[in-house]
């Protein structure tokens, strides 16, 4: 394609896209006319004002905010690229908060980062030796010191400086609470979360907030810590606990003070043993990196531009990342500050530690075997930008491609055990037939407390347990003979899950998990018959009752020849509410086959 990079990087909104078909597109500074019918289509469905319903093919600007490629735009609309471009922060909007446990009332945010009329793009850095990043429980007082003060400076920066604390708390804000809309696309909000973007938007975060850091107290070579919470030790770390360490934050959850040990199952508080929690952590740690082998399932879906946001998030956005948010914030605040909302998770310093460490679960997870553990390669992924700004304060567009490998932003992870690699859940009973009548006696909310239901019609509300048969596709599952790239990974999909993006919900899901042992022992996730379950932290934006529409994919191609039922032509799907019953519905329940 033919070079725009000297094309001005801002565009100016058009006013009511959904009547502007008059083939111009308007641009601060210069205006260029192409002929209509090659450049915008307006397919928009005029009973539905409420979407500008374009195809987004017919009308992309290109990456970062230029005009990608003019000559082949008028020649090939449908041949133009799609990646999510760097938002114009002249355009960012208010975030809206909304009510969460109970609250009545909305809470307008203003996260708006200050707008610079200069944008550079981002140039990988020299790297003359790599920087560790340390395990914040093995750090020591000289390490502390520095980090306490690096923090203590940021903290003091004028509240207008985009390398203030508060400011780059609002970096989290801006680009999670919907202020940003998409170019060409208004109507459509920039979301980091629950698609393929939450990985490399997160790094580059803390890249740029780490750099911030290092030059406040003159020292290049400054890491920031990392939690390792999937650690049998994963208690909140004591250097954040002090209440005089710039590192507090007074709006955590109490209760979950150390020695509490963290939950990464989500959800509420359980009674598990501090042994049986463990093994649970383990577990879980496992089915999110170990069983999780292919690209799609690990980082998320698609999400290109123009797209409805929130397709579907990745095995650890979706499980320990968002366990951890929730247990660490305060149930008692309004909304669940800090860490337990999207807009304010950046305003506790325990969340960059947090965030390392799911940093760190990218790092870790290509190293495990598998020819299919390795980045995304499609390019709508790859230029898909972000602007952040750096410690000189310059205002910088950066693209996915630009952070795949850690060490060539000049940095990696102190070494620690791994103890979950091989923490793989034992079956309760391998082979047992689920069709049968399900023992009574159980408990309330007890995945067995449900009969199967094979006249279930979706969509359905989760307001108590179900369970229903799943039929497999009707193909050779045999993986002798087969290359590990060629093999499909036979995945559970359940689709079209629709909630109030502020409802705090979560649901479990099991596979052929009828038992009668263990006293009535619900299934959980030291238990292979357990897959995963469904969480959702309140991220709120618009008006009341704003829905989140997305789609949760497991892999499951091991755990049926863990539970040896490989060859069955039907699996038995349980899915078990947890919180937020009659909060939530679900589109459809099915089995699929993909290979990235």
């Amino acid at each position: 394609m033919a070079s725009t990079a000297n094309f001005p990087s801002t565009f100016i909104t058009l006013p009511n896209f959904s009547k502007t078909c008059r083939g111009s597109i308007f641009r601060k500074k210069k205006l260029f006319n192409f002929v209509s019918k090659k450049v915008v289509s307006c397919k928009a469905n005029n009973a539905d004002t409420s979407v500008n319903r374009f195809d987004r093919r017919d009308i992309l600007l290109g990456l970062g905010g230029s005009l990608y490629g003019a000559t082949s735009l008028v020649r090939d609309p449908f041949a133009l690229a799609a990646p999510i471009a760097a938002p114009d922060l002249s355009h960012c909007a208010e975030a809206t908060v909304q009510p969460t446990g109970g609250v009545s009332t909305t809470m307008g945010v203003d996260c708006c980062p200050p707008v610079s009329t200069t944008i550079t793009d981002f140039i990988p850095p020299s790297v003359r030796k790599i920087r560790y990043r340390p395990a914040a429980h093995l750090v020591d007082s000289r390490y502390l010191k520095k980090f306490e003060e690096a923090l203590r400076l940021m903290r003091e920066l004028d509240k207008d400086d985009p390398r203030s604390f508060m400011q780059q708390a609002n970096v989290h804000c801006a680009y999670c609470n919907d202020a940003y809309p998409q170019t060409l696309f208004p109507s459509q909000p920039i979301q980091v979360h629950n698609s393929w973007l939450f990985f490399p938007f997160h790094r580059l975060y803390l890249y740029f907030f780490e750099r911030i850091l290092g030059k406040l107290i003159n020292d290049p070579d400054f890491a920031i810590p990392y939690w390792n919470w999937d650690s049998p030790s994963g208690i909140m770390p004591e250097i954040y606990v002090g209440s005089n360490s710039p590192l507090y934050d007074s709006k955590r959850d109490l209760s979950h003070l150390p020695p509490s040990l963290v939950n990464l199952n989500g959800g509420k508080d359980n009674d598990l043993s501090r042994e049986r929690q463990i093994k649970c952590n383990l577990n879980l740690m496992y089915r999110e990196m170990v069983r999780t082998k292919i690209p799609s399932l690990f980082f998320g879906k698609a999400y290109r531009a123009g797209s409805t946001a929130d397709p579907g998030a990745g095995s650890v956005e979706g499980g320990s990342h968002i366990a951890v948010h929730i247990w660490v914030g305060d149930k008692e605040e309004p909304y669940h500050e800090d860490m337990g909302n999207f807009y304010s998770a950046g305003r506790d310093p325990i969340f960059y530690a947090h965030h390392a460490n799911v940093d760190r679960m990218w790092n870790i997870w290509k190293t495990l075997p598998g020819k299919k553990r390795r980045d995304i390669d499609d390019s709508d992924w790859l230029d898909s930008a972000f602007l952040f700004y750096d410690e000189n304060k310059n205002l910088v567009r950066v693209k996915v491609r630009d952070c795949l490998d850690s060490r060539a932003l000049g940095y990696d992870y102190q070494s620690v055990d791994i103890p979950w690699l091989g923490s793989k859940a034992t079956p309760r009973r391998r082979g047992r037939d689920p069709r049968r009548r399900p023992p009574s006696g159980r408990a309330p909310g007890q995945a067995m407390a449900a009969e199967i239901n094979n006249t279930i019609a979706f969509p359905i509300v989760l307001d108590k347990v179900v369970r229903f048969e799943v039929p497999r596709p009707k193909k050779s599952r045999t993986k002798i003979g087969k290359k590990d790239d060629e093999e499909e990974e036979e995945v559970l999909v359940i689709e079209n899950i629709q909630l109030d993006k502020d409802a705090p919900v979560k649901f479990d899901v099991c596979i052929n998990d009828d038992d009668d042992e263990d006293d009535g022992k619900p299934v959980g996730p030291e238990d292979s018959e357990f897959v995963g379950s469904f969480t959702n932290l309140p991220h709120g934006h618009g008006q009341p009752g704003a829905k989140l529409t997305t789609t949760l994919t497991f892999s499951i191609s091991d755990l049926l020849e863990e539970l040896g039922i490989e060859g069955e032509d039907n699996i038995v799907v349980t899915l078990v509410p947890q919180e937020g019953e009659g909060l939530v519905s679900i589109g459809n329940v099915k089995i699929d086959y993909i290979r990235d």
